[in-house]
């Protein structure tokens, strides 16, 4: 057995000393610094991600509603969807481009592809025995999951049967993740943040299209089984293309696939070791939206979907901004880490955050404000009643409270696996998951807040994971710019103030009249309300010189400059 690689540590001086070979190679590299465009053109991508992701939301809301079907097809995808984030885009993700980075870094581009043809067939070896086993076991995870379904006659059944069906997602969307990471290490985020749209274009479509063919009476409210079978297989049709569009950048930036089964190679070695941690650590969020799932199964028909459509929308600005800037920070502060750089490292990490709240802050408030318009403009039509959204509003409301910590963790979490403190953001999600449940069961059968109580714990749970993971990180690397933080902060809050002013004013004058107009009618006030508000906390914010925002302002300045500049 070969001993276990070195884990990537800072030292105690800024620069790592001249005669090692990280710091020799590192002026090779690129300026090892969050590039604001790279984040801006993931953002792009990930925002249309997101909005085909509502939009999918939207056919399933409009199709079937918040009914006893619908509750089973969530749960269903959440079996799958929870092992993407154990293996795929939490623990595998961030611990290959740790590894890949630094073995960029250390030795060259030629070890880093053999290592990822190392890692990439022991990938899809282990996934489709993963999906085998989940297809077999279905009715165990499902009863792991959604236990409460057995008192509805047939609700059991229908959930094992769409598990089988959407089991070997988990192994498509895992190679995807991993193909990501291979990409993001070199440089390359826009393909791989768009790769999630061609997921949802394909689910839609194939979905759509499947279902027709299977159920003459889709869309009807005599529709059947074949409708949810079709929707179920059309996951997998997405994420097959989530995988293959992905296949040309790769092949561009020199990847050649070739199996290789000697997996006893430091490389995977420190992969795993990485992972084993990770796997919890990632998956902190997942695993209580899943113990979220379990509770409000026993709520009768409706929570879960409530809950599942309100989780979705919250998702719109994590993935967008949070995600985003966790993608382009990953990678750079990987690098400064295996070259020694303690100075630059939490330089990085602490603008990465402050860039997180400044774009989260004003979604979180935004979100709370205007919960019940946006949740009735996105879904209430068909099948989905005014009593669902407003079920959904609250949920959504209790749900943003966290949505900064949410953010914050993703640029947070992974830079313990590039220092090597691999089991910190384990223990912290063990503790998170523990909490999680004792409020659980406080807020929703001692409070009796049915399934706001369940939302209002997820939120406070994430605020007291990024509380614990920002505090052991500066104990780990001594200083994180805290005081410029809290001074961003107390910015951000005068311009929250005026955004939720103009908010509330919105809701009295604007939108008073809500139900009694048209769709276009409220999808024009509503998004010049949210268009007023934004401008007004980002000019506060320009006013009050938010750094961050300066940054953002000088790209779009010298976009508009060349634009203008353009001959005609």
């Amino acid at each position: 057995m070969s001993r276990e690689p070195a884990e990537p540590a800072l030292p105690a001086e800024p620069i790592a000393a001249p005669a090692a070979p990280a710091a020799a190679a590192a002026p090779t590299m690129p300026a090892n610094r969050i590039s604001t465009k790279s984040a801006g053109l993931v953002s792009l991508a990930v925002m249309s991600s997101r909005v085909l992701g509502l939009v999918r939301e939207q056919v399933f809301a409009a199709l079937f509603g918040a009914s006893a079907q619908m509750d089973a097809f969530i749960a269903a995808f959440r079996a799958p969807n929870l092992l993407r984030d154990l293996f795929a885009e939490g623990a595998l993700s961030t611990a290959f481009i740790t590894t890949f980075s630094e073995k960029i870094t250390k030795e060259d581009d030629a070890a880093a592809w053999r290592l990822a043809n190392k890692v990439a067939t022991l990938a899809l070896v282990f996934m489709s025995l993963v999906s085998l086993l989940g297809i077999w076991g279905a009715p165990v995870i499902t009863h792991l999951l959604a236990g409460g379904f057995e008192a509805v006659p047939g609700k059991m059944e229908l959930t094992v049967l769409l598990t089988r069906i959407m089991f070997p997602f988990i192994a498509m969307v895992s190679l995807a993740a991993l193909v990501m990471g291979m990409l993001n290490a070199k440089n390359v985020f826009g393909m791989p943040a768009m790769a999630s749209t061609f997921f949802n274009l394909g689910s839609i479509i194939g979905g759509v299209l499947l279902g027709r063919w299977l159920d003459p009476h889709f869309g009807t409210k005599e529709y059947g089984v074949g409708s949810l079978v079709g929707m179920a297989i059309g996951v997998l049709i997405g994420g097959l293309l989530q995988l293959v569009v992905q296949f040309p950048a790769l092949r561009r930036v020199g990847f050649r696939f070739r199996p290789d089964f000697a997996w006893r190679d430091p490389g995977v070695r420190q992969i795993l070791l990485l992972m084993g941690p990770a796997v919890i650590a990632a998956s902190a969020v997942q695993v209580n939206v899943m113990v979220n799932g379990n509770f409000a199964s026993q709520l009768g028909n409706g929570p879960v979907s409530w809950l599942g459509y309100a989780f979705r929308l919250m998702q719109l600005p994590i993935g967008i901004f949070g995600v985003a800037i966790g993608t382009v920070t990953l990678p750079v502060i990987s690098r400064s880490a295996a070259a020694g750089n303690r100075v630059e490292f939490r330089s990085i990490l602490a603008k990465g955050m402050r860039l997180a709240f400044v774009l989260t802050i004003p979604s979180t408030i935004g979100l709370v404000m205007l919960a019940s318009p946006i949740i009735g403009l996105i879904y209430e039509r068909r099948k989905f009643s005014p009593l669902d959204t407003a079920h959904t509003a609250e949920a959504l409301q209790l749900y943003a409270i966290g949505l900064c910590a949410y953010a914050g963790i993703k640029v947070l979490a992974p830079a313990f696996y590039a220092i090597g403190k691999r089991n910190t953001p384990m223990m912290v999600s063990f503790l998170s998951i523990a909490v999680n449940y004792g409020l659980n069961e406080y807020f929703t059968f001692h409070l009796h807040w049915q399934h706001r109580g369940l939302a209002f714990s997820t939120g406070l749970v994430a605020l007291t994971n990024f509380t614990l993971l920002y505090l052991l990180m500066w104990r780990e690397v001594r200083r994180l710019e805290t005081t410029k933080m809290l001074a961003t902060l107390g910015k951000l809050v005068v311009a929250g103030g005026v955004l939720a002013l103009i908010c509330w004013s919105g809701q009295h004058w604007l939108l008073s009249g809500w139900i009694h107009q048209g769709f276009m009618v409220r999808t024009m006030l509503l998004l010049t309300t949210i268009a007023i508000a934004a401008v007004a906390f980002f000019a506060v914010a320009l006013l009050l010189r938010v750094e961050e925002l300066d940054d953002v302002a000088a790209i779009a300045r010298r976009k508009l400059g060349r634009f203008v500049r353009r001959p005609a």
